[in-house]
């Protein structure tokens, strides 16, 4: 990147160069001028043809050296000042930038509404009536939800913990191998990876494609072994999912 000069010193320095020069040519022809005139005139003192051609040609050249340093001059004085005009645009763009301090939006906290329970940024719905697995999925989406999918452990324990307990509590949620048998998906189309199985499930006992939640009065079940598989028409309470964020509504009938 070209730098560009802070001060004006090196012109200033070229200047009086340039001007003591001027003033020693100036002294030189007024010299050269004032000798030629007291030389007496006439007989053998006069200055002869040739003598006067050489001091006019000395005179001419002195002359022409002149205004060569002046020349050089008033071009050295624009390139300063072409050079000042960079460095003065060169400031200002190197300006500090007023930098507004950045607000940061605070967002009001997930609400679910009432029946529907809040874990992470998702709101769940444990449902009073029954209905078969692919009614049930129907009703979730109706309410702008779907069965509910369930990944970790811990949220499968949040669920699992607003069950009730009877003797046989059984309630869909959102997985099937409808599609391919032993090819568990979820609602969303995604495959199953793990699972929180009773032991020896799934089993496609009778053509069980449908997988639902079991919490029975035996208090040895466990949240993270209560996956069962069964024949999707078959009628039991379900479990809604609806993911919240800023700008969802909450409006969800029950």
């Amino acid at each position: 990147m070209m730098s560009f000069p802070s001060g004006p010193g090196p012109y200033r320095l070229a200047t009086i160069c340039l001007a003591t020069l001027c003033a020693i040519l100036l002294i030189s022809i007024i010299a050269v001028t004032a000798n030629y005139k007291n030389k007496p005139q006439g007989g053998g003192e006069e200055t002869s043809a040739a003598q006067k051609q050489s001091q006019s040609a000395n005179v001419s050249a002195l002359t022409a050296s002149i205004n060569k340093l002046q020349q050089e001059k008033d071009q050295l004085q624009k390139e300063k000042d072409e050079l000042q005009a960079k460095l003065a645009a060169k400031m200002i763009t190197k300006a500090p930038e007023v930098v507004k301090p950045t607000v940061k939006a605070t967002l009001p906290p997930i609400t679910c509404p009432p029946d529907w329970h809040l874990f992470n940024s998702s709101c769940y719905f444990i449902s009073r009536n029954t209905k078969s697995w692919p009614e049930s999925k129907s009703y979730c989406e109706s309410q702008g939800a779907y069965l509910a999918i369930i990944h970790t452990a811990e949220e499968q324990t949040f669920v699992w913990n607003l069950l009730t307990r009877g003797h046989w509590r059984a309630y869909w949620f959102g997985i099937t191998d409808g599609d391919t048998e032993d090819h568990w998906k979820w609602v969303d189309g995604t495959p199953l990876v793990g699972g929180f199985w009773e032991d020896g499930e799934p089993n496609n006992h009778i053509n069980e494609d449908c997988g639902y939640i079991v919490k029975t009065q035996v208090m040895e079940r466990v949240a993270i072994r209560s996956w069962y598989d069964a024949p999707c028409t078959m009628f039991w309470p379900f479990i809604c999912e609806k993911e919240m964020g800023p700008g969802a509504s909450t409006a969800i009938p029950h």
